[in-house]
């Protein structure tokens, strides 16, 4: 077992699968901002108003296979995203095959102009200031980290739905590759080929803001 600590995720989780609801409103509460946030970037802006579908659906199939989860095979952390990972995949093929509509595309659109841009903000990893308080931070600062924020979405946006899960899955869920690789259903190579394309992607679509960092370092 991972670890074997009761208030480790993978002790949670067993105890939810024997019996005891209230570990799964610690594990639930734990993990719910990250599930989310890295859901509604799995599925991008233009799917805004299906997060929270995909989220409740995500953890319904967490709930259905709790009697399957073994801590030896994998951290709850991998193998909880791992699920929402499939989940998002699978709202996104059933949105493909579904033609798109005026109406549909215009309440999306609507949906992404009404995005709080102080939330998005402040949930980027990229912010190097994120625990001092803006007052601390020189303007010109502020200014560039929260364009570099906002085009680091963009880049997000613009990867392969595939791609852009597997970044996120690696880089700001710090999930291992062999534990990724076994729960996404793909091939150890598949998997590394996903990232090293997602990070060529995304450094070329970041070079000015890169270059800029790097001149100040």
């Amino acid at each position: 077992m991972r670890s074997s600590h009761p208030d480790s995720d993978e002790a949670l989780m067993l105890a939810y699968a024997a019996g005891h609801s209230k570990s799964f409103d610690a594990l639930y509460s734990r993990h719910e901002a990250g599930m989310l946030r890295f859901i509604a970037r799995t599925l991008g802006r233009a799917q805004e108003t299906h997060v929270e579908e995909v989220f409740q659906e995500t953890w319904l199939r967490i709930i259905s296979g709790r009697n399957s989860f073994r801590p030896q095979g994998a951290q709850w952390r991998t193998w909880a995203f791992a699920i929402a990972h499939h989940t998002a995949m699978d709202h996104l093929r059933r949105i493909q095959r579904q033609p798109a509509t005026v109406a549909s595309l215009q309440a999306q659109e609507e949906a992404a102009s009404q995005a709080s841009e102080a939330e998005t903000i402040c949930a980027l990893p990229i912010h190097p200031h994120a625990a001092q308080p803006a007052s601390q931070i020189p303007t010109d600062e502020q200014v560039f980290w929260r364009a570099a924020g906002q085009q680091l979405l963009r880049c997000l946006e613009e990867l392969p739905p595939e791609q852009r899960a597997a970044f996120l899955l690696k880089h700001e869920e710090d999930c291992s590759l062999q534990e990724l690789a076994v729960h996404l259903g793909i091939g150890f190579e598949a998997l590394r080929s996903r990232l090293r394309y997602s990070l060529q992607k995304l450094r070329q679509c970041m070079g000015s803001y890169l270059s800029a960092l790097h001149s100040q370092s």
